[in-house]
């Protein structure tokens, strides 16, 4: 039957099937095709969408905005709303979808974003919280297509770092629905979280994926025959008192060109969902080498602007997948 994904919520992956996800990633290259042609959409004509931020961001913003603009629709950026403060999410959400025909939140909580969607009365894109983020997962499987060349169920992907964020979360997620094979390279207290690693390889098991978890101890197990290197920063949002605990924890799990050759794969590609610590030209970067002597944490520079590099492609790709997401939800199909 055909996918039809008008007026759902759009929360975590855990809610759609792998069709729906094909959907998704099929109808983001036709739209990244029909911009590339320079092709005018009408998709999102007269469709008001609302952005929620209580985390800075660059991607995601510029991908919500530019991508409701590019088919026709309006984005208000919406920072300083008297939600939580002196207004209830509940009542927030009802007011909201009186007004917008779509509503995206980035900040901290899933509860709040699951609220958002329970009460508005429009969907709700999640565009990242402490425990999901699965618009970056449409992006990076979209990048994987391209660049890899093989279809996702022959994939092997390695994440290396701190694998109980949310992009930990995020990546065993799409990766469980997509049948890929699933690595975190991690110290084992920052494994993903045993109810969801349960979860996800029940559904791996129905799909073809796999899911496995190495320390450093066995890297070179984890690393073989890997198509795709991910990593993402050691410190999360909200987290930046921890520095010093993550460095010691997780400097032996950097990306490195070594990490690179262990893989056997002279195709194999690095991802990162940005912004990323790979030199000194940033605030934290400079703090970072002049209180611990490091250049770079997670992914050193020469892997960063390698060949192997698509994480510029892989940002790209959010404006084209969040814009398919929008379309499905609430464009004019």
């Amino acid at each position: 039957m055909p996918v039809n994904l008008r007026g759902r919520s759009f929360l975590t992956l855990k809610d759609f099937t792998s069709e729906e996800i094909r959907y998704l990633l099929d109808l983001s290259r036709d739209l990244k095709a029909k911009k590339r042609a320079g092709i005018k959409g009408e998709l999102l004509h007269r469709k008001n969408i609302v952005l929620i931020f209580d985390k800075a961001s660059t991607r995601t913003r510029c991908a919500f905005e530019t991508a409701a603009w590019d088919e026709g629709g309006n984005a208000t950026f919406l920072t300083n709303s008297q939600m939580g403060k002196k207004e209830s999410v509940e009542d927030t959400a009802k007011v909201l979808g009186r007004m917008y025909d779509g509503i995206q939140y980035r900040g901290f909580s899933q509860q709040l974003v699951e609220d958002l969607a329970k009460h508005s009365g429009v969907p709700v894109w999640n565009g990242l919280t402490d425990m999901d983020h699965p618009t970056q997962i449409l992006a990076d499987l979209l990048t994987i297509e391209e660049e890899v060349h093989k279809p996702l169920g022959k994939v092997k992907m390695v994440y290396c770092g701190d694998a109980r964020n949310n992009m930990g979360n995020a990546l065993m997620i799409g990766s469980a629905k997509m049948g890929l094979h699933f690595v975190a390279l991690a110290p084992k207290e920052l494994w993903p979280n045993e109810a969801l690693t349960a979860e996800m390889r029940k559904v791996a098991e129905g799909t073809g994926g796999r899911i496995e978890f190495f320390s450093i101890d066995k890297v070179d197990e984890a690393l073989k025959g890997a198509d795709v290197l991910y990593t993402d920063v050691w410190v999360s949002m909200g987290e930046e008192a921890k520095f010093e605990e993550r460095i010691k924890q997780l400097r032996a799990y950097s990306v490195t060109m070594d990490f690179l050759k262990k893989t056997g794969n002279p195709d194999a590609i690095f991802l990162h969902c940005l912004p990323a610590f790979h030199d000194t030209e940033t605030e934290v970067g400079k703090d970072i080498e002049k209180k611990y002597g490091l250049r770079n944490m997670e992914v050193e520079d020469a892997v960063f602007r390698s060949r192997h590099s698509k994480v510029f492609d892989e940002a790209e790709n959010r404006l084209h997948t969040i814009k398919a997401v929008m379309v499905a939800t609430i464009g004019d199909l």
